[in-house]
C-alpha cells in the first residue's frame, strides 16, 4: 500500500484541476453529501491520472465515508478501512466560519500514522522536541518522497476543541486565556519611570550598519524574480513584523510599516533605528496584506494609504474583526475582516486559505477605543506550503490548538523582541525562550525571527534577542537553522529539499 501512496502524482492532478474537472455544485437538500472533486481539492489529495479518471465517473457525489470505502476497495487497501472510517469528520465549507480541514501532512514515513506524543506546555525535553520535529518530516532518503510531495492518505484528524473569541459585558474583546493580565495605568507608569532602559541603541550609523546592516531586497534588483518560487516558498524580512512571503503563486505582506515612526504623527513616538529596506513603490506585485492588530507599530496609516494608492482594489486586506470601518476610511475597498478560526481566500487563488487564529494581546489606537478590535495571528494554508504569522503576542495555550489543527507549518514568523521587563511585558510579548515554545507548539519546521532590531520598544539590550534565541534553541536541542535570523532586507528560500532534511 505504501508504494501506491507514494506513487501519487501531484503535477498531473493539478493539471486536471486547471482543466475544470472540479465542480463546486453541492445538493442543498443533502448536506451530508459532497462533490467528490471538491473533496479531492479540499483535502489536497493527489492520485495518478488513470486512477482519477477511474474514480471520478464512479463517485460523482457521495458521502465521505462511502467514498473512502469505495476508494479503499479500488486501491486494494481494505485492511485500513476500520481505522479510517472511525475518524471521519464533517466537511467544512469555505467562508462559513469554520476552520479549514487539516490537509495530509507533507512527506510521510513509516511512523506518520502513529499518535504524536504530547508534551507539557511548560517544558519540552530535547527528546520530545526531536520526536515532534521529526514527525512533521518525510523520508529524507527517498527520491519518491522528494518528487511526489503529497500522498493519497485515508486518514483524518479529529476536530479539536478550540478557544473562540470572547467579549466582555461592554462589548469589547477580552483575552480568554488564564495567562493574561491587562496592563494598568500604575504599571505603565512604573515601567516608564522606574525601570532602567538597557536598550543602548548606538547613535552612530557606522556602528549600526556594522551590527544590523540593511540590505537591498532582491526584488529591487530583479523584480521579475518575485513570485517565482515554484513549489517552494521565499521569505524576506523588511524590518520589525513586516515580512514578504511568496508561496503557492501568491505574494503577501504582514503588518506593513514603512514609516520612520510608530505613531499617529511622524513628529513624536518611537522612531526606528534601522530604516526600511525598500519603499512601497519598490515592492513587487502584492496579492494580500495580513494585519494582526491595531497598535501603531503593526498598523501604520501611511503604509496602508501608500499600498492602497499603488495597488487599489486588486489588493486584498485580511484584518481582524472590528477593523473594517477604519480600513474603509483609509479608502481600502477589498477588505475581509475575520473572527478567530474564520477563513477566506484571495480571488482567483482559492486553493490558498487564510485563517485568522488566536493570540494573546490587546488593541488600542486612541484614548477610548480599547479592544474594540480583535487581535490575533494568521495561518496561511496552501496546497504546497503552510505559513504561520504570530503577530504580537504573549505566550498562551492557543498555539498548541493552532498546531494541532493546522500544523505542521513549513515556516512560522515569530516575535523575539520587546520583552523586558518580564513582570510587565510577559503578558503581551513573548521572550526568545517562549518564542521557541511557540515554534514547537505550532509544529513549525522552520521559523524566522521578527519584532526586533527596528524599534526600541522595551528595555532589553538591542542586540540581545538573537543571542537569547540561540541560547534557548540550544536548551531545547534545536539547531540555529530551525529558527533563523535574517538581516533587514535579506531573503531565505525554502524549497522542496528543505522539507525533507533530517
Amino acid at each position: 500500500m505504501c508504494y501506491i501512496l507514494l506513487a501519487c502524482n501531484i503535477l498531473v492532478f493539478s493539471s486536471c484541476a486547471r482543466k475544470g474537472w472540479f465542480g463546486f455544485e453541492q445538493p442543498a437538500t443533502v448536506p451530508k453529501q459532497i462533490n467528490l472533486a471538491k473533496l479531492f481539492r479540499r483535502e489536497s489529495w493527489a492520485l495518478p491520472a488513470d486512477t482519477v479518471k477511474t474514480l471520478l465517473p464512479s463517485y460523482p457525489c457521495c458521502e465521505k465515508q462511502s467514498f473512502i470505502r469505495g476508494v479503499s476497495e479500488k486501491l486494494g487497501v481494505k485492511e485500513s478501512l476500520p481505522r479510517v472510517t472511525s475518524s471521519v469528520r464533517p466537511v467544512t465549507v469555505l467562508g462559513a466560519g469554520s476552520p479549514t480541514a487539516c490537509s495530509p501532512e507533507k512527506g510521510m514515513d513509516k511512523n506518520t500514522d502513529e499518535e504524536q506524543p504530547s508534551t507539557s506546555c511548560n517544558q519540552y525535553p530535547k527528546e520530545a522536541v526531536k520526536r515532534r520535529q521529526n514527525s512533521g518530516r518525510g523520508s529524507g532518503g527517498s527520491d519518491l518522497s522528494r518528487t511526489f510531495r503529497k500522498s493519497f492518505r485515508l486518514d483524518y484528524r479529529l476536530e479539536e476543541d478550540v478557544t473562540k473569541s470572547k467579549r466582555g459585558k461592554d462589548g469589547r474583546f477580552v483575552n480568554p486565556w488564564p495567562t493574561w493580565k491587562s496592563p494598568t495605568l500604575p504599571n505603565i507608569l512604573k515601567w516608564s519611570f522606574m525601570e532602567k532602559n538597557n536598550s543602548n541603541v548606538p547613535r552612530s550609523k557606522q556602528e549600526l550598519d556594522k551590527e544590523l546592516p540593511v540590505l537591498q531586497p532582491y526584488f529591487v534588483r530583479a523584480p521579475e524574480d518575485a513570485g517565482q518560487t515554484g513549489a517552494g516558498m521565499r521569505v524576506t524580512w523588511l524590518g520589525h513584523a513586516t515580512v514578504l512571503v511568496e508561496m503557492d503563486e501568491l505574494v503577501f505582506l504582514t503588518d506593513p510599516i514603512f514609516s520612520q515612526r510608530a505613531s499617529p504623527i511622524q513628529l513624536l513616538g518611537p522612531k526606528r533605528f534601522r530604516g526600511p529596506p525598500c519603499t512601497v513603490a519598490q515592492l513587487p506585485r502584492i496579492d494580500a496584506v495580513l494585519i494582526s492588530h491595531t497598535h501603531y507599530d503593526h498598523l501604520d496609516y501611511n503604509s496602508v494609504a501608500s499600498l492602497n494608492e499603488r495597488f487599489g482594489s486588486e489588493l486584498r486586506w485580511f484584518v481582524p474583526l472590528g477593523l473594517l470601518p477604519w480600513m474603509q476610511r483609509c479608502g481600502c475597498e477589498n477588505v475581509i475582516e475575520l473572527d478567530w478560526w474564520e477563513e477566506n481566500c484571495v480571488p482567483g487563488h482559492d486553493a490558498v486559505t487564510f485563517v485568522f487564529t488566536p493570540s494573546q494581546h490587546w488593541c488600542k489606537r486612541t484614548v477610548t477605543d480599547d479592544n474594540k478590535v480583535l487581535w490575533g495571528s494568521w495561518s496561511v494554508l496552501g496546497p504546497w506550503n503552510r505559513f504561520f504569522f504570530a503577530g504580537d503576542t504573549g505566550y498562551c495555550f492557543a498555539f498548541e490548538q493552532i498546531g494541532k489543527r493546522f500544523g505542521p507549518f513549513d515556516l512560522a514568523a515569530i516575535p523575539i523582541g520587546a520583552y523586558e521587563p518580564r513582570w510587565f511585558m510577559k503578558y503581551q510579548h513573548v521572550d526568545p525562550e517562549e518564542a521557541v515554545r511557540i515554534h514547537i507548539d505550532v509544529q513549525a519546521k522552520k521559523s524566522v525571527a521578527i519584532h526586533w532590531g527596528t524599534f526600541a520598544l522595551a528595555n532589553e539590550y538591542y542586540l540581545d534577542p538573537p543571542v537569547k534565541l540561540n541560547e534557548a534553541l540550544e536548551r531545547y536541542g534545536l539547531k540555529k537553522d530551525d529558527f533563523f535570523i535574517l538581516r533587514h532586507g535579506e531573503s531565505r528560500n525554502l524549497n522542496t529539499n528543505d522539507r525533507f532534511e533530517n
